[in-house]
């Protein structure tokens, strides 16, 4: 898969062509979510997500009556830096950042799940993707990424999504689909994986994911100006620019000045996302000159 909104034009050169979408790039959804989605409509393409969590939504929610349930939870392994303490985040390298302590992934979105961005943007994606009103969206820490989603139904019973942390897994289940075929991973053992933690998002340590949460709240373009400062800020920091704690600070401050220039709109098609997004890396890459971290 393509990385980043650099994905967009091709993957909506494929809906055009109407192929169905097994989706990989998060970020078609992120950048051009509702305009993307009408895209697909509008084609008769069924998009279905690779992201694990999303897959195991799509897997909990297929079929199901969409009014009995309450709540849509996305689990995080957490990260590396789980639990490490606010002051020593600040050092943190991006050989330290790409070591990801569950999954096997790409160096973009390792950062982005040392961050906790990966899970904020993870719930623009699961809007756009189910049209699930932002409130009924929720993250859960689970370190051990064994549970990769929860409906909750308004009578308090959970249903949950289990499985190895192998991509081969979503990949095969959208291959497939609508046949659920074997896949060649190592199959979950609960006797053997043992106890099963869950703890709340530390969005003090990781603002990333609040601000994440407050541009799909905020609507208006607001989330393609986050994804284009994000990627802007973690290309700068896996170039030992700038310090990882900066990284979410150059997404604040892009998203307060686009509102501030009144740039903030939502996006009615691809070519509209992809002013706005190159509107964001313009204003990111400021903040990056400011601080002497341009590229020379």
């Amino acid at each position: 898969a393509i990385v980043g909104a650099a994905g967009l034009r091709a993957t909506a050169a494929a809906v055009r062509a109407g192929s169905d979408i097994a989706l990989a790039n998060k970020e078609c959804l992120i950048c051009a979510g509702a305009a993307f989605m009408a895209l697909a409509r509008e084609h008769k393409v069924r998009v279905l997500p690779v992201d694990s969590e999303h897959n195991a939504l799509f897997q909990l929610i297929e079929g199901r009556d969409r009014a009995a349930l309450k709540t849509y939870t996305l689990t995080a392994s957490g990260g590396p830096f789980r639990t490490w303490p606010a002051e020593s985040l600040e050092s943190v390298t991006p050989q330290q950042a790409l070591a990801h302590p569950t999954w096997s992934m790409g160096a973009k979105i390792s950062i982005d799940s040392a961050t906790l961005m990966n899970k904020g943007l993870e719930l623009i994606e699961a809007h756009h993707l189910f049209g699930i009103a932002p409130d009924q969206l929720d993250v859960l820490v689970h370190p051990q990424s064994v549970v990769h989603a929860l409906i909750t139904f308004e009578d308090g019973s959970i249903h949950a999504e289990l499985g190895p942390a192998d991509m081969r897994r979503p990949i095969g289940y959208c291959l497939h689909w609508p046949e659920r075929r074997y896949a060649p991973v190592k199959h979950l053992d609960l006797a053997e994986t043992g106890q099963l933690t869950f703890e709340r998002p530390d969005m003090r340590r990781f603002p990333a994911l609040g601000l994440a949460v407050e541009a799909l709240r905020q609507g208006r373009g607001a989330a393609t100006m986050l994804n284009a400062a994000n990627e802007v800020a973690v290309h700068a920091f896996l170039d030992n620019r700038i310090a990882f704690t900066a990284i979410p600070q150059i997404v604040e401050i892009t998203l307060t000045a686009a509102d501030s220039e009144g740039l903030l709109r939502e996006p009615s098609s691809i070519d509209e996302a992809l002013a706005l997004d190159l509107a964001g890396r313009r204003i990111a890459n400021a903040d990056l000159k400011r601080r002497g971290a341009a590229v020379t």
